[in-house]
């Protein structure tokens, strides 16, 4: 539980549009520095940057290997292998709760406080791997709110009884309905979207689909998925993760598709993977397609990497990308803060005033610098709160303050 933090002033903090500001703070929120109280608590930022909050916009909660020992990666040739040696090293690891709550601690030191998690749902798991993400997210509450999407990760056709336990899954705390290759994997698109969009019309809830489908098949699934959210009214509540087809097919047929999910309210979710193409960003933004970024799996049995920092994952956005200019890498950096808090829906998520007094220092010479070379040293501020961290050259700015203030267990 969070306790009620003294009215406090941040001066001299530098934004991430290069001004340089107070931040005054009152229960949680920010407020006009004019109107705060004369003895309110004073913190010289001395021009260290400020940033929003992270927002991780893709995770697997339930699949890291965080918190627990290292496992070297095994090679697969097929989806079906790789699904069957998942299945292996999660079988000795340890409980679900306790790789999820190390993630989730992990990520909050880096300064996310809200992230999308996909967790696994089928026949042979059924919603073991949700009830336990649930219990792992609970003691975080006040700290990171999780959107949970049920994940078909076996399928929806190909693992019998799976629709019914998405059903279940959003009737017991799941806030989004996930899919998974309709045409490559469960070999019918059109009963695998029937199942996605019926359940998210049943309960209200949004949907995420991961596709991973290939050149011209895929540019035709994205083109489904968006007749699809078109006709049922479900425009700025859809996603597809991944969309790899994007970065295979020619500039006019991208262009043409990007036109599509616009006009559909369909967003894209990419972490830039190192061994594909991935959806050309600039031109999917120039369309007014809102694409946003996630670090998707972290050290599980799908690759070793990742740390579940979302400025690290900006940087390989950039990186990736071919971002070189400030403006590309305030893309990067909005797309890893404003524009997944805008499609997860978070509600006075910003540093406006009357927003929630959330947002991250950072030890660099502005916002530009922070994504091409993610400074380590950096401190999480929450709802006005000094979050408590290790060892830091920011320990300097706080010698007066106590850092478990606004915190309890």
């Amino acid at each position: 539980m969070r306790d009620a933090v003294a009215p406090r002033l941040y001066r001299n903090a530098l934004l991430k549009d290069g001004r340089t500001s107070d931040l005054a703070v009152s229960d949680g929120r920010f407020i006009d520095p004019a109107s705060l109280a004369a003895s309110a608590d004073i913190i010289d930022l001395a021009g260290l940057l400020v940033l929003p909050a992270f927002v991780e916009g893709h995770i697997h909660l339930d699949k890291s290997f965080v918190g627990d020992g290292w496992r070297p990666h095994c090679p697969a040739d097929s989806l079906g292998e790789r699904l069957g040696i998942e299945k292996q090293l999660l079988a000795d690891a340890l409980p679900v709760t306790d790789r999820a709550d190390a993630l989730l601690a992990q990520a909050h030191g880096f300064g996310t406080v809200a992230m999308r998690s996909h967790v696994d749902i089928d026949a042979s798991l059924g919603l073991a791997n949700l009830h336990a993400v649930l219990a792992a997210c609970e003691p975080w509450q006040d700290r990171i709110d999780v959107e949970i999407v049920a994940f078909p990760q076996a399928g929806i056709l190909a693992s019998p009884g799976t629709a019914d336990l998405l059903d279940a899954a959003v009737r017991e705390g799941a806030r989004v309905v996930g899919g998974l290759d309709p045409s490559a994997f469960d070999g019918d698109a059109d009963a695998h979207l029937d199942v996605v969009f019926g359940v998210a019309e049943r309960h209200g809830v949004k949907i995420d689909i991961h596709l991973h489908e290939p050149g011209r098949q895929g540019v035709e699934q994205l083109r489904r998925i968006a007749a699809r959210t078109t006709a049922v009214g479900m425009q700025g509540k859809v996603v597809v993760s991944h969309a790899y087809a994007l970065g295979y097919v020619g500039p006019v047929e991208a262009a043409r598709t990007a036109d599509t999910l616009a006009e559909a309210g369909v967003a894209i979710m990419t972490n830039a993977p190192g061994d594909r193409a991935f959806p050309p960003i600039k031109m999917l933004r120039r369309a007014g397609v809102r694409v946003f970024a996630g670090n998707d799996n972290i050290r599980d049995a799908w690759w070793p990497y990742g740390d579940a920092d979302m400025l690290g994952r900006a940087m390989m956005i950039g990186y990736r990308s071919g971002f070189f200019t400030d403006a590309d890498l305030a893309t990067a950096l909005d797309m890893a803060t404003t524009d997944a808090a805008s499609v997860l829906g978070l509600e006075r998520y910003g540093m406006a005033l009357g927003d929630e007094a959330t947002f991250v220092i950072a030890d660099a010479e502005n916002a530009a610098a922070a994504v091409a070379a993610p400074p380590r040293d950096r401190r999480l501020i929450q709802q006005g709160a000094i979050v408590p961290s290790g060892p830091s050259r920011l320990d300097t700015l706080f010698p007066r303050h106590d850092t478990q203030q606004g915190y309890r267990s």
